[in-house]
């Protein structure tokens, strides 16, 4: 958050994980907006079914499982295979009941319409790893810092599925800080007593029914996140979970909530100037242990700004994603840089362990820097198209950080494009390698679990560019099937090399298959 972010920025600096060049979001583009060209092509009235093909889950804990799909409703699904403990509701297409013993199960799930009918298969691994693929869903912080409500995260969850978001699997409505009370702030319904008699943390006025808030989530098929700090207080100054990290865990479980954001902040405080390893290890090792040992899935986000490289060892403190440096909202001019930085510990990347750069910032978002009022972002359409390209290549988690009752077409078309959200969704989990052309332009290949790959050619240059790619950087032979992502066109048989002219600060992204 914003009061520890330049100490962090330091740290980074110092470290060598952001680099000095700074970059510009100038361009002679503006954002597209009415009517004028969209990449994403209008999804088809018949049924498309999305999601990850595979989904992890723990046995004997609640099972929530929305289907992602696209088309026309209403839509009457089926899953062939489903174990008994769970049950399938044919016309919302969720899924309910508590998670089968440990094992694999293959399901086939069917989606008919008036105007035909689509079959995908998932694989339901139940044992100790969640989030097999990075998760997808909406945060608050980057449009309502604290000026977030109740009803705004109610609002969320509807758009989320009127809007066509949870079709193409966006699934998490997190609430981010600024839910407790405070001891002092400038909204006095934010201000109270941080605690009852018992220990337990109270919730602002903002927040009356923290378990009719959850209900209200999952009732939609969608999942809920919340936040806190290991510290005494929360980065916006209100109540953290000092020295009551498990009875906060167990309350956060009994509302109902699936995921947890774990922010550093006042932390720093007791850990001191000179933090060891250990020191960076031991607030998340702490609460890594509680939530596994809690009977519900809630998958563990640190967020503490790639302090002690923190890659290397977040999934052995039972994390499922970390953020790799500090808050983006800060550096959006430097998403180039910061995904470039990211691909570099790729490695680490791997399915129930994700590096997160933070979140996806287009459409209406707040100024990072005044905590303010959403605006329209003055990042050119083709940088947007780019970012969530870098993301998605990078197996990013996306996580959606705008205003969500602005959703404007450009905003959605780049957020709901489901070729492009299966390459980020992969099951194979890798992180995309990088090919460096020159100084403004450069080629980020991943590898999929089907044998093919996708690649983005990206310019960060402000005039277009012709960027190319050879078959023998990318260790294959001979005639290959080439398709543009972003426009869901197949381009045809191509035998050695693939060139394109690519706009300024954008990309052209494609898959190469048998």
């Amino acid at each position: 958050m914003k009061k520890i972010h330049l100490f962090v920025f330091l740290i980074i600096a110092i470290a060598g994980l952001v680099p000095s060049q700074s970059f510009s979001m100038e361009s002679p583009e503006k954002p597209i907006t009415g009517d004028q060209e969209l990449l994403t092509p209008k999804p088809l009235q018949s049924p498309r079914i999305n999601g990850p093909l595979v989904y992890g889950c723990r046995p004997g804990h609640p099972f929530l499982y929305r289907i992602p799909c696209q088309g026309e409703r209403p839509i009457q699904f089926e899953v062939k295979g489903l174990p008994n403990e769970l049950l399938l509701d044919m016309k919302s297409g969720i899924i309910t009941g508590k998670t089968p013993a440990k094992g694999e199960y293959d399901l086939i799930i069917q989606a008919k319409n008036s105007k035909g009918k689509d079959e995908r298969k998932l694989k339901l691994v139940a044992g100790d790893k969640l989030s097999l693929t990075p998760p997808m869903g909406w945060n608050h912080w980057y449009a309502h810092y604290d000026r977030i409500t109740d009803q705004m995260m109610r609002e969320a969850a509807d758009v989320m599925i009127k809007s066509g978001m949870a079709d193409v699997g966006y699934q998490y409505v997190n609430i981010d800080d600024c839910w407790m009370n405070a001891q002092k702030n400038s909204d006095p319904l934010r201000v109270g007593p941080l605690r009852d008699d018992k220990g337990n943390i109270i919730p602002n006025k903002h927040f009356p029914d923290m378990k009719g808030l959850t209900d209200y989530i999952h009732d939609k098929g969608l999942k809920a996140g919340i936040y806190t700090s290991p510290g005494p207080r929360t980065c916006g100054g209100f109540a953290g979970a000092w020295q009551h990290e498990e009875q906060d865990a167990k309350q956060f479980a009994n509302w109902g909530f699936d995921f947890l954001k774990y922010d550093w902040c006042s932390y720093g405080e007791l850990a001191g100037k000179k933090v060891t390893l250990e020191g960076y290890q031991k607030p998340y090792v702490k609460m890594g242990k509680i939530l596994k040992g809690l009977d519900r899935d809630i998958v563990f986000n640190l967020c503490q700004y790639g302090m002690g490289d923190v890659w290397k060892w977040g999934g052995e403190v039972d994390a499922h994603c970390w953020r790799t440096g500090g808050d983006l909202g800060f550096e959006l001019d430097r998403i180039f840089d910061v995904a470039l930085k990211n691909a570099q510990i790729g490695q680490y990347n791997k399915p129930g362990e994700w590096n997160d750069p933070d979140y996806i910032q287009i459409g209406w978002i707040g100024n990072a820097n005044k905590m303010g009022i959403p605006e329209l972002t003055p990042m050119p359409a083709s940088m947007q198209y780019a970012y969530m390209s870098l993301w998605s290549l990078l197996a990013a988690p996306l996580i959606y950080s705008g205003d969500m009752s602005k959703l404007d077409k450009l905003t959605l078309n780049i957020l709901c494009n489901p070729e492009v959200i299966e390459v980020n969704q992969d099951p194979l989990g890798k992180c995309g390698e990088v090919i460096q052309r020159n100084k403004e332009c450069f080629v980020m290949i991943k590898n999929l679990a089907d044998g093919s790959k996708a690649v983005g050619l990206f310019n960060r240059g402000k005039s277009p560019a012709d960027v190319s790619v050879t078959w023998a950087e990318l260790g294959i032979t001979g005639g290959k099937n080439v398709r543009d992502i972003w426009r869901q066109k197949n381009l045809g048989v191509i035998d050695d090399k693939h060139i394109t002219v690519v706009p300024a600060q954008g990309v052209v992204m494609i898959k190469i298959s048998k």
